[in-house]
């Protein structure tokens, strides 16, 4: 399709392509498909792969129609949090001089939010390029860290950083939430209703292809029994994720031997797990690194259900977006959230999972030993969770809104 005139837009993340992570995944998605529509893409991106600390991707380079340009920066991993706000100045200053550079009139420049506040650089350089600014948020800052628990951007730190946040949310032309609880948190910060939508995350929907079988391949591979009930983790497990209830539920479950344990992925609270784990003795946990998205429909099918987690603190701070890879899995949910929280609400019409209080390792047993205990009530929880998904979740779907949304943008000149 050729480009329409007009109709150019620039992403400012620091991930993308070839880069695993959710963000840069959903991130390459986007673009690749609106340079398919026609609309002129660029990336503003850093050289980095997520969480390694040698990576250097080219400077610039173009793939499927996409022009990406990867900026300067520090790598801050393994460093501490002096190196991961190193990381993030020199990102803002890398970033922001490519988009004054780049920049012209009408351009639309999405901004998403990592580093934390790069829209307040983004907003700057569009007022002085005539272009227009749209927030894409994954996440709410500093509010996040405050919850986290970085204690001291309480007071008056964290309300001078919410204070500019909100400067770039209200001034921007539109502000994509990705969920309906976040929606409202960023109207509650003064910006007019019109100018916020939701468009939630999304997976493949397409090479995430529902499995009968447990990929024994991958089973045997890591050392997990064919016959073995798995309830799985697939992803970054962080500071605002909660797994205490789930290793207080697996010595609940201590005498099931054929209940097993799966992590799949990453993240601070991953190692604090595997840590405890340890040192609790328990034996059918396994863990296994990041897979290559090629190979995410197989790994994801290795488990009989999938579990994720959301301390209630965070609730529309953060959306635990990889419910859609379970979804599209056909696996079901195992949500250990406030049962009021995004997700529970998702999954609890449609009866696509069950939900467990954080700190409720009793409850969240029960759960475990309930869907071993009938695998065909699982598969069929697991079926109506990808029934879910198509009705109102798949990733088209989003594609298209995210389309809609920036066509408007161009219709209002």
């Amino acid at each position: 399709m050729r480009e329409t005139a007009g109709r150019r837009v620039v992403f400012v993340n620091r991930f993308y392509a070839p880069d695993h992570s959710a963000t840069a995944q959903i991130l390459t998605d986007l673009a690749e498909y609106l340079a398919g529509q026609g609309w002129a893409v660029e990336i503003v991106t850093s050289r980095l792969i997520y969480g390694t600390a040698g990576a250097s991707l080219p400077s610039r380079e173009r793939i499927n129609g996409v022009t990406v340009t990867r900026v300067a920066t520090v790598n801050g991993t393994n460093l501490g949090l002096s190196g991961r706000l190193l990381a993030y100045l020199t990102f803002y200053l890398s970033a922001g001089w490519t988009l004054l550079r780049s920049l012209r009139a009408g351009t639309i420049v999405v901004a998403k939010t990592d580093p934390p506040l790069i829209a307040l650089v983004a907003l700057v350089a569009c007022k002085l390029r005539r272009a227009r600014l749209v927030n894409w948020v994954q996440d709410l800052y500093p509010e996040v860290a405050i919850e986290m628990g970085m204690s001291g951007l309480r007071g008056p730190v964290g309300g001078v950083l919410g204070a500019l946040r909100d400067v770039a949310l209200r001034h921007s032309t539109l502000t994509v939430a990705i969920g309906q609880r976040m929606a409202d948190r960023i109207a509650r910060r003064g910006v007019a209703a019109d100018k916020i939508v939701t468009i939630p995350n999304w997976s493949d929907d397409e090479a995430i292809a529902p499995s009968a079988s447990n990929s024994p391949a991958l089973r045997a591979e890591w050392g997990l029994p064919t016959d073995a009930f798995v309830l799985e983790y697939s992803g970054n497990l962080g500071r605002a994720h909660e797994a205490d209830t789930l290793l207080a539920a697996a010595g609940l479950l201590a005498d099931r031997s054929d209940i097993w344990f799966l992590f799949v992925g990453g993240g601070h609270a991953q190692t604090e797990l595997r840590r405890n784990a340890v040192a609790a003795g328990r034996e059918r946990f396994v863990f296994q690194p990041y897979q290559p998205r090629a190979r995410l429909s197989e790994s994801l099918a290795v488990g009989d259900a999938h579990w994720l987690s959301l301390r209630p603190e965070f609730e529309g701070l953060i959306v635990p977006s990889k419910v859609f890879g379970i979804a599209a899995a056909a696996r079901p949910i195992v949500a250990v959230c406030d049962p009021g929280g995004e997700v529970p609400s998702m999954i609890a019409g449609p009866g696509a999972g069950v939900t467990v209080a954080p700190g409720d390792a009793t409850g969240l047993a029960a759960a475990i030993a309930g869907l071993a205990d009938d695998l065909a009530a699982c598969r069929a929880m697991g079926d109506r969770a990808r029934t879910m998904l198509q009705q109102g979740y798949r990733r088209g779907t989003a594609l298209e809104q995210w389309a809609r949304a920036l066509e408007t943008l161009v219709a209002r000149g």
